[in-house]
């Protein structure tokens, strides 16, 4: 059964956020495609990853890599499953996809701020719901730790 878990960002960056996320699926041994909405916001994030940290590195590369089905982590646009994904992880209100029973776990990252972000939650919420998975709704507390909210 697949979980859907909708990480609500007040007041932090996703590319603060992201990048820890990741490194626990990566321990985990997961593989995981994260789903932009955008060329500009895949590139950059690209980017990002390979620069948020001195002590740190994820193995990645976008949709676009000649050998995608063999890296751990793809930043994608598209649906589909390059590198044979057990995590999605959604940003920037990339709808949930059609294969979403295929993934263990789908990971809505939502900015808070943003009134299209939030009705765009709600209704993958109600959604995610009437297909029958386990949905948890997690926010982060004043020390930046997530905590599983009911």
């Amino acid at each position: 059964m697949t979980e859907v878990l909708f990480y609500h960002l007040q007041g932090m960056s996703l590319e603060s956020v992201l990048p820890p996320l990741l490194e626990k699926s990566l321990e985990r041994g997961w593989r995981v495609v994260v789903q932009s909405t955008s060329p500009e916001r895949t590139e950059a994030l690209d980017a990002h990853l390979w620069t948020y940290s001195d002590d740190s590195f994820l193995p990645h590369a976008t949709w676009r890599a000649g050998d995608a089905q063999d890296q751990p982590i793809i930043l994608s646009i598209e649906d589909g499953n390059p590198n044979r994904a057990n995590v999605r992880f959604l940003i920037d209100n990339a709808a949930l996809p059609g294969d979403c029973d295929s993934y263990e776990r789908v990971v809505l990252v939502f900015n808070g701020d943003d009134a299209d972000a939030l009705t765009a939650a709600r209704g993958a919420w109600a959604d995610c719901k009437a297909r029958g998975f386990e949905v948890t709704y997690w926010q982060a507390d004043e020390r930046g730790r997530w905590q599983r909210r009911q």
